[in-house]
């Protein structure tokens, strides 16, 4: 009999689960604890495991365990076996209501707070009993839960090609830039500005070596400018909550002027110069089922781009 066939007839989801929780944890007596067991009856899984498929998983030593690469191919395919499992639980919970179910968007703090708010906000109107879990980050711990599964999609920009043949992105708007004070800074009135008159300002701004500040780097070039001194260099979230201090200015993405609730608070000032756009779309994992949620999710998105953006 073949090791497929003897997994197929003798593996346990149980144990995939044990499985995952000690490399989640690296240790078993923390993945008991973790699962409300005890360690006997972790190793004791570990170890039949290993019997049946005749190679170690996890080598063990004093600071705990870590998996071999043979554990890190079980893990991958195990993660898939409760994600299709978990999909296609909501999918029967969506048949049965289809006024319910639950979605998981990976966004960064921007995109979360303008325009993946403005979706939820229209799609919630629809089917108010649906749960949205938003997971906030930068571009790499995105990237990094949509793989793991622990997202069902992302919104995000897409700065340069994505090489990951395992991502479909689908370009939902252009996000373009814009230099903005707050409502009360004393240039929220200007109505002529060179961005040159703009150096000596207190400038708070991402960081240069990110993506969007790259944007910005490229944009003060084409001006013949380089790229000013920050007084303040920080995330989305400090940016913002400086600017409303009425002492700074940035740069800020377009769509938070489109979609957030902060716009309010914020004045673009004229300048000429442009700053580069970059699509922002949803990607899914190319190989996993998009489930009717994200599905209804993803095409609710479509809608908020083409109504707010055009």
């Amino acid at each position: 009999m073949q090791l497929s066939d003897r997994v197929g007839r003798r593996i346990k989801l149980h144990d995939l689960h044990v499985l995952m929780a000690v490399a989640q944890t690296g240790s078993m007596s923390k993945a008991a604890a973790l699962l409300n067991t005890g360690q006997p009856a972790i190793s004791r899984s570990i170890a039949e495991l290993e019997h049946m498929l005749g190679i170690r998983l996890f080598e063990r030593s004093r600071q705990g365990v870590t998996a071999t690469k043979y554990g890190r191919a079980l893990l991958d395919g195990g993660t898939r076996v409760f994600d299709d499992l978990r999909q296609a639980f909501r999918s029967i919970e969506y048949l049965a209501d289809p006024t319910a179910g639950e979605i998981r968007i990976g966004a960064n703090p921007f995109l979360a707070a303008g325009f993946v708010s403005a979706t939820i906000d229209r799609l919630s109107r629809q089917y108010p009993r649906m749960v949205f879990r938003v997971v906030p980050g930068n571009i790499a711990t995105l990237h990094r839960a949509l793989v793991d599964r622990s997202v069902d999609l992302l919104i995000s920009r897409k700065f340069g090609p994505i090489s990951d043949e395992t991502i479909r992105f689908e370009r939902l708007f252009e996000d373009r830039y814009s230099v903005v004070v707050g409502a009360n800074h004393p240039l929220a009135g200007r109505r002529k500005l060179e961005l040159g008159e703009l150096m000596k300002q207190r400038w708070v701004l991402p960081s240069p070596d990110g993506p969007l500040g790259s944007v910005a780097i490229e944009a003060f070039r084409t001006a013949g400018l380089a790229y000013p001194r920050a007084a303040v260099i920080g995330p989305a979230e400090v940016r913002t909550s400086l600017l409303a201090t009425g002492q700074y200015v940035s740069i800020v993405p377009n769509s938070v002027l489109r979609f957030s609730v902060e716009r309010q608070n914020l004045r673009v000032l004229p300048i000429k110069t442009r700053f580069g756009g970059v699509p922002v779309g949803a990607a899914v994992l190319e190989d996993r089922s998009v489930g009717p949620v994200a599905k209804l999710f993803i095409e609710c998105c479509r809608e908020v781009a083409k109504h707010r953006t055009s």
